[in-house]
């Protein structure tokens, strides 16, 4: 094996919470280990666990930032998100470097993380001058109606680790515009990115208080939705926690904006050109190896081309070369934390310890099986047999959570296996 590569050290401070404009420890003293899913030997460094007491004290720095921070405006707090748009763009190979590094994805897909993070940034900002009221006629003679907008208050903003800058970014931005105040809680999986966003928007000028930073896992981000003074949480990740906060805010009313993954379907019908579909679906399923909630995890076939469609797809997708995000060679990076049985572990010569997956496809997968109905999150691609149009559009459409709600009750005297979704 070879020796562990030399990297750019990770500075003191980034390890550690932002609260009131410091750069401070977690009250508890804790750490966490964060390590490079391409080479576990790489440990990026002890950053800090935190726990309700560092969430109080960032909540109470965000409270006593609001009220400057509301009184500058929209189009002066717009110039501050600009600043950090610079900023990004100054210091592209640095967050490209730390979101491949942490997160494991390919160098390219970093950058063009990083290129979203500032197209996120420039759209935002440009809303500045939207955000005014309206008027509206008045059913009373000498009476003048009118609305104006005003910010939440505190927020709550809760990052998952596949993207660990964009979506950030995409939470702190429209926040920031509208007055609000924040406090981000970034996977415990990616917090160097998160750590130089925060000090991103330090150097763009934003005041003190107005972005904390909270690194750790569960109990940081529960304080946080429990919090009498957070007015609104935003939050992506998993079902389970999303339904969790939910649950919690719903006694005080908490506003919560829920993005919880999704299960995505790519329909093949008879007439399709099957070069163009193998590599639509070789993207979507396996680029940033499957890690995006917009990846895509069935492909629905139409039976008379379902062998032809698999024989090409097989073939690709054999010959995906697995390996380090920096490794220009590399077409699927690892997954973000070991998978710890199964899986196919992907492995080739001078490949080091990591997170690999062989990206992998599995036929025959019943419509209405956990497979095709549940969100993997890894480089795993279901095909799901259907006949015709009609039926393949009624398997994509046909989930337990979704728009089209729970999927229907199996008919009378058949099996999971066999029935096919009901017209609707």
């Amino acid at each position: 094996m070879t020796d562990v590569p030399q990297r750019q050290p990770v500075a003191a401070h980034h390890l550690l919470n932002f609260i009131d404009g410091r750069w401070a420890p977690a009250a508890s003293g804790r750490t966490r280990t964060n390590r490079n899913p391409a080479d576990l030997r790489d440990r990026i460094g002890e950053f800090t666990e935190s726990d309700g007491a560092d969430a109080e004290r960032a909540v109470a720095a965000a409270a006593t930032a609001l009220p400057g921070w509301r009184a500058l405006g929209p189009i002066r707090r717009a110039a501050h998100l600009t600043a950090l748009g610079r900023q990004l763009a100054d210091r592209e190979e640095e967050f490209t470097a730390a979101i491949t590094r942490e997160q494991g994805k390919l160098r390219a897909e970093a950058r063009a993380e990083v290129a979203r993070a500032r197209a996120v940034l420039e759209f935002t900002a440009g809303q500045a001058r939207l955000l005014g009221g309206v008027t509206a006629p008045a059913e009373e003679d000498r009476t003048f109606a009118y609305t104006f907008r005003r910010p939440l208050g505190v927020v709550g903003l809760v990052s998952p680790w596949n993207f660990p800058l964009a979506i950030p970014v995409w939470k702190v931005a429209p926040a920031l515009l509208s007055g609000c105040t924040a406090v981000l809680k970034p996977s415990p999986l990616t917090p160097l990115t998160a750590a130089l966003l925060t000090d991103a928007a330090q150097r763009a000028g934003v005041p003190d208080g107005v972005l904390n930073l909270v690194q750790g896992d569960a109990a940081a981000g529960a304080a946080l939705v429990a919090h009498p003074q957070v007015a609104g949480i935003s939050f992506t990740g998993s079902l389970a926690v999303g339904t969790a906060i939910h649950t919690a805010g719903a006694p005080r009313l908490l506003r919560t904006q829920l993005e919880l993954g999704g299960k995505n379907a790519v329909i093949v019908l008879a007439d399709a050109d099957l070069d163009r579909a193998v590599d639509a679906v070789l993207h979507g399923a396996f680029g940033q190896a499957g890690q995006r909630c917009s990846a895509t995890s069935r492909a629905v076939v139409d039976r008379r081309v379902r062998d032809a469609f698999l024989a090409r797809l097989v073939k690709r997708v054999a010959a995906l070369r697995v390996g380090p995000g920096d490794d220009p060679d590399s077409e699927v990076c690892p997954v973000v934390d070991p998978v710890l049985c199964g899986g196919g572990p992907a492995a080739r010569p001078g490949l080091p310890e990591g997170c690999y997956v062989q990206p992998t496809v599995i036929r025959d997968v019943p419509w209405d099986s956990e497979l095709a109905q549940e969100e993997v999150f890894g480089p795993v691609l279901a095909v799901v047999d259907a006949d015709g149009f009609d039926d393949a559009m009624r398997i994509a459409n046909c989930r337990e959570r979704g728009p089209t709600g729970p999927a229907p009750p199996p008919p009378a005297r058949t099996t999971a296996s066999s029935r096919r979704p009901p017209r609707r």
